[in-house]
């Protein structure tokens, strides 16, 4: 689905060059689990916004279904992250004046889907993710857990190929935090390939394959989740 080759990502910073990501190399197969993990500074995001094309490369190549999008113009960029992709993040990133069903709809009017089409996948989402009482509440009157539901509909609403998941349970309590994360996976279950962004082990085991990153560099990748992991070098 996506191959990285010797993708590097250096920011300028005054007199200073961050070197973000060396050399990464990585190949995400259509519905895996994967979870980024590593302390805090070691590229995890900047590998997430990459991965989402928010983000352009330094150098390397970025494959997706063997077609290399590197330098394809932004516009174009746009319409395979709004197709292709969706995102959840941490601080929710909700619209405050829009409800939980308009905030859902809204991808989908980029994609050029009618109304009645995106009323109608919203509240299908919405129902799906238990919120089938709140859809026409603003976030502001939300619980944390129920935006994070809201952001994972919102994420789905284009049918994506990929869910991009940054630190999703990080502003939520340890229970609404098991919430999302089931959530989350079941979604992987029916066929979603799900990217996540974490820094809490437990979380990373759930995964089928954890990816470690410290100081921009990808160190290893164990196979397998749980107490069964093997490390590939």
């Amino acid at each position: 689905m996506i191959k990285l080759k010797n993708i590097n990502k250096q920011y300028d910073l005054g007199d200073t060059q961050v070197n973000a990501l060396k050399d990464v190399s990585l190949t995400i197969n259509r519905g895996e689990y994967i979870a980024i993990m590593g302390p805090s500074g070691s590229g995890k995001s900047t590998l997430m916004h990459i991965l989402g094309i928010l983000d352009s490369i330094s150098s390397g190549q970025y494959y997706l279904e063997d077609y290399d999008i590197s330098s394809l113009p932004d516009k174009e960029q746009a319409r395979i992250r709004n197709q292709h992709f969706g995102f959840i993040f941490q601080s929710f990133n909700l619209f405050p004046e829009l409800s939980a069903l308009e905030n859902v709809m809204l991808p989908m009017s980029y994609a050029g889907v009618s109304w009645q089409q995106r009323k109608k996948r919203a509240v299908e989402l919405l129902c799906e993710v238990g919120l089938e009482q709140r859809m026409n509440h603003l976030p502001t009157i939300m619980s944390g857990g129920e935006q994070q539901r809201v952001a994972i509909a919102r994420s789905l609403s284009n049918d994506p190929d990929l869910i991009l998941a940054d630190e999703p349970t990080g502003n939520l309590p340890t229970d609404k935090g098991e919430e999302i994360m089931e959530i989350l996976e079941e979604f992987n279950k029916k066929g979603v390939t799900l990217v996540m962004v974490t820094h809490n082990p437990s979380q990373g085991e759930r995964a089928q394959r954890v990816i470690n990153l410290r100081d921009g560099v990808l160190q290893e990748e164990k196979i397998g989740g749980g107490d069964t992991c093997i490390t590939r070098l």
